[in-house]
Parts: C-alpha cells; structure tokens; sequence
C-alpha cells in the first residue's frame, strides 16, 4: 500500500491561494473577478529592471555563486546604508524570495519541537513553514478592537519557554497593514536581548508606511547584532514578486556560514531575477513616491468604503497594502466561495483571503477576511459595490 508522509499530509493549503481553482472555474463562466486575495501590485515594475532583462546579452546562463552575485550584494549594502542600516556583503545571502529567507532561518535556528512566537493573525505560511521544519509556532494573539496593537510585553514574556528559540514578526505586517512603532522594536529587542532570543524580522513592506515617522528596522537596534535576522525581497517594493529574489541579512558571524550551507544545497537563485533586481536598485526616487501616492489613494478608498457597509469592522491600515475585515457573516471562506459559486452582480464578484487561516488558535478569524488594495481605484469602487450587494444576499450573513 502506497502512504504519503504524516508531514504532508498535515500541511495546510494557503488561505489565499486555496480558491484559486475555483476562481478559475468561475471565470470560465464569463463572471468578472475582483481579484483581492493576493498581494500581487498591479503596478508596473520599475523600466530599468525589465530594460537590464531585455537588453542583456548573455550567452550562457551559468549557475550563479550559492551567496548571490556579488554585485546584487554590493548593490544591497548601498541600499540599506541610505535606509540607516550598516552591513557588510558577507552578513547578506540571496534567497529564492523572502519565503525561502524564513524557511532556511526556521531551519538554521531550531530544532524538532522548539518554539517561535508569533503575534497572530500573521502571515499564513509562517504556520505551513513551522510544520515543514517540526517548529513549533506558539500564538499571542492580538485583536482587530485596537487596530492589532502588541500586548504588554509581559504577555510576551508569559509565553517564553527553555524551547523558545525566536520572535518572528512582520513590520509593516501582512495580513492586518500594523505597522509597529520604534518603541515595539525597543520593547521587543530588550526582550530577545534577555532570553537569547533570535528576532526574525520580516520587513519586505518597509517601502509601504502611510506615517510621517520613516520605518524603523529590527537591524538599526544597537547592540542586538547576534539576535537580528532580516528577512526582505524585492518582490513587494519593486513589484516584481516573479523575479523571486529576496535576501537573509544578519551581522551574527556563526549564523551566516549556516545559511550558506542551505544556500549551497539549493545550489543558487535565477540569474534573472538577480539581473533584474540589481538593475532595480537605480530606480528613480519618482517612482517610488508615485507607487505610495496611489496606495494611499487605495487605502482611502478600499478602508472608508468597506467601513460604509453596514456590519463590517474594518481598522485604517498604516503600513502595507492590506486591510484586515470583520465580516458580518457565519464563516469568511464559506462567504467566499458562495462569492464564487453562486453570486454574481451584473456578471462580476469578489474574491478575497479568509483569515482563519492566518491563526494558530482554532477558532479565530473565521468571521475575518483580508483584502489587498492591488486593483486600480475603478476595480476598487466595484468591488465595494458587488460585496455590499453580496452581503444582503448572503444566506450566512449575522447581523
């Protein structure tokens, strides 16, 4: 009798990729989908990027060095020296995306059954890494009432174990667009600080605050250099989540020969995608003041149109590109997938990411749901107007 491992068969699909086939299936149907599920920008990618692509004239694509192109990784120090973040070539290592960034530094870091702390709701598959790598995610959660703030810290400090290997937190985070304040950072460092506790700091949506303060990174703390593990990509600041290019950045010297055996295993990242994002760092500053101005035209409209339909809870995102939902509804996914099966407003629906998926603790989010304002402002506007029209049709609807 032919079994499969007991490891995949407990690995959840992604909450925001899970309907997809049926999205498909709904679309052959001829009904419109107002995509926003995926945090896909719509938004071209820079010119001087997809122009290093076209215009190279490479003969052979040879496999590049298992650390990244050197120059990708010069360019990258450049980089986060104009953000305020001092490194060396050698405390960077390009990944296959941020997702592989989190996955080798679960698996640099922790043994079978050791835990991370996460704020929940977090991003999805934090939890289908934890169980591909017999980590241990252990939840606090944290509540939609007060725009998902931190506890106090000694909620924190509750939950610390001898198995607690690290703190894993995204900032600006996905799925609820929290951006957490320097005095987080501080509070959350002098924490890790205490107990020997790795941060794993996923900052990939650093480019998208909608604050007069600049974002402040886990790697500005002074004196935390063996505890910081950056995670970052390319994929959300340029929008080029194809190139699948992303980077592990610590100063901790015994970690990072770690990393490289991972790296090496894999062989190496896309020659491509690390053309393209090296070109990528001469993007104009235009560019990128264009790209917030428009999120922030997003927002407002996304945030105070959901806000307009009666029953829905829905906090003013200050980082990101995501609006976490409260619906009036008896299950989100189920909501969802009558969205896709069974209505339509003048041939078109919605679609969105149920966040039940984005917890550890069963129970929470089913009535949540995650939207990303990655369409432009006309999708956007009806896209409002098919999921109010929805929720009065809605047989599962509470209130």
């Amino acid at each position: 009798m032919l079994t499969f491992s007991k490891k995949a068969l407990a690995m959840p699909y992604s909450p925001i990729r899970k309907l997809i086939p049926l999205s498909d299936e709904t679309a052959k149907r001829g009904i419109k989908i107002y995509r926003l599920n995926m945090g896909q920008p719509d938004l071209d990618s820079p010119k001087v990027a997809l122009d290093a692509v076209k215009e190279n004239n490479l003969t052979i694509i040879s496999y590049p060095n298992s650390l990244g192109d050197l120059q990708l990784r010069e360019g990258m120090v450049g980089y986060y020296k104009g953000i305020g973040i001092d490194v060396e070539t050698k405390d960077i290592i390009v990944t296959h995306g941020g997702s592989e960034a989190i996955q080798i530094s679960i698996e640099a870091i922790c043994d079978p059954d050791d835990e991370i702390i996460v704020f929940e709701p977090f991003y999805t598959n934090y939890n289908t890494f934890s169980i591909q790598f017999d980590a241990k995610l252990v939840p606090i959660t944290t509540h939609i009432e007060d725009g998902f703030a931190l506890p106090p810290m000694s909620e924190v400090e509750k939950v610390i174990t001898p198995k607690t290997k690290a703190i894993l937190i995204c900032n600006p985070a996905n799925p609820t667009g929290k951006l957490y304040s320097k005095e987080d950072v501080l509070q959350l460092c002098s924490i890790a600080k205490k107990h020997g506790l790795f941060i794993i700091a996923d900052e990939v949506y650093r480019e998208f605050c909608y604050t007069d303060e600049p974002h402040f990174s886990f790697m500005q703390v002074p004196g935390m250099d063996d505890n910081i593990i950056l995670i970052d990509s390319v994929s959300k600041r340029y929008s080029m989540c194809g190139a699948r290019v992303g980077f592990i950045v610590s100063r901790n010297k015994e970690l990072m020969p770690l990393v490289l055996k991972y790296a090496q295993a894999r062989l190496c990242c896309s020659k491509w995608g690390q053309i393209a994002s090296l070109a990528a760092l001469d993007t104009p500053q235009e560019y990128f003041d264009k790209v917030k101005k428009e999120y922030l035209k997003r927002r407002q409209i996304l945030v105070e149109g959901l806000n307009k339909i009666e029953g829905i809870v829905c906090p003013m995102p200050l980082g990101a590109f995501y609006a976490a939902v409260e619906l009036p509804v008896d299950d989100s996914e189920k909501f969802c997938r009558w969205l896709l099966e069974e209505f339509n407003y003048e041939g078109q629906t919605v679609m969105f990411a149920p966040m039940a998926g984005f917890y550890v603790t069963k129970g929470l989010g089913k009535n949540q749901a995650r939207f990303a304002y990655v369409l432009k402002e006309e999708d956007l506007r009806a896209a409002l107007v098919c999921l109010e029209k929805a929720l009065k049709e809605y047989p599962g609807r509470t209130i």
